[in-house]
């Protein structure tokens, strides 16, 4: 009897033990292979394995995340749902020499917010976000891994260091070939609403007052990342700007922790993405910010960064 009972506890407590197992989040934001972060340059292989190029006729047109073995987040604005064509790179370090560490994946389904684009929408751009589903899953290497997305509780305060990645138009005007990393801190709504005033809070900014680093034409629906811990959380994804790189004008992303239940309503199953808190430290400077003078800029037509890019301007 004893026996019995020993053992019908053990089994129970693996059972227990499997069921917990099964309801953890997927393990996401590890780039082993990326030890050191330095702006403006080469990124250099596996530094960013969650990075995506979409491609049509054999040619780059937007950035992408790979967010779970079967998902890419990018931008709506670089798609329309019925572009099932859109073929998928993964581990890409190269436009132009693929090697052993790229994974190619077709598309089987894009689904893009229902709210973008509508013209009733206070910013055309608001909602610029849409999910890409590959035609097969993934096998996760050390060049290829999930990110994790920021959750609805996450919050970033101006200044926190962010880095987004690409192969957009570097400063010779021309989509880069290796891929490109850039450091750029975040600037908060209100500061950023002084230079676009229709920003919403689905929105938010991220650049360098002085100018010389930011995404461009071609890095659209690419990751903007933060570091916590050990673990990169995704914080936005590239979506519009006004020019690239110019002195206080920051880039304009998709906030991604607003998008949390939509994107849970669509990727449904055991491979859910990994939602990740991710709390700044302090104050936030941004609440009290003022623009300088009396009005807010009118708003104005948006530059979609689609063919969106980082650019480092050399002195």
């Amino acid at each position: 009897m004893a026996l019995y009972q020993f053992l019908w506890g053990s089994t129970l407590m693996i059972v227990l033990l499997s069921r917990g197992c099964h309801s953890q989040p997927p393990v996401c934001g590890q780039a082993v292979l990326n030890t050191r972060i330095v702006g403006g340059q080469d990124a250099p292989p596996g530094s960013w394995p969650w990075q995506a190029s979409l491609q049509a006729d054999g040619s780059h047109f937007c950035g992408g995340s790979l967010i779970n073995n079967q998902w890419v987040l990018t931008a709506a604005h670089c798609l329309k749902e019925t572009d099932l064509g859109t073929v998928v790179y993964l581990g890409l370090q190269s436009q132009s020499s693929p090697n052993l560490n790229t994974m190619i994946r077709g598309t089987s389904m894009i689904k893009c917010h229902p709210s973008y684009g509508l013209v009733t929408n206070v910013n055309i751009q608001d909602n610029d976000i849409c999910l890409l589903k590959l035609l097969a899953p993934v096998n996760f290497t050390d060049y290829i891994q999930p990110i994790c997305l920021a959750s609805e509780n996450s919050t970033f305060n101006t200044g926190v260091e962010s880095w987004v990645t690409g192969f957009g138009v570097t400063d010779n005007g021309t989509l880069s070939d290796i891929l490109q990393e850039v450091k750029v801190p975040i600037v908060g709504n209100n500061e950023c609403r002084c230079t676009y005033g229709d920003l919403t809070g689905n929105m938010m900014c991220a650049g360098v007052p002085a100018g010389g680093k930011d995404s461009c034409q071609g890095d659209s629906g690419g990751p903007l990342v933060t570091k916590q811990g050990s673990t990169w959380i995704q914080s936005g994804v590239v979506s519009y700007g006004r020019g690239c790189g110019l002195p206080m004008i920051p880039g304009v992303y998709t906030r991604v922790s607003q998008y949390q239940e939509w994107i849970s309503s669509i990727i449904v199953g055991s491979s859910k993405p990994g939602f990740v808190d991710y709390t700044s430290a302090g104050n936030d400077r941004d609440q009290f910010f003022e623009c300088p003078g009396t009005t807010t800029p009118p708003p104005q037509p948006p530059q979609l960064m689609v063919t969106v890019c980082l650019t480092v301007v050399k002195a």
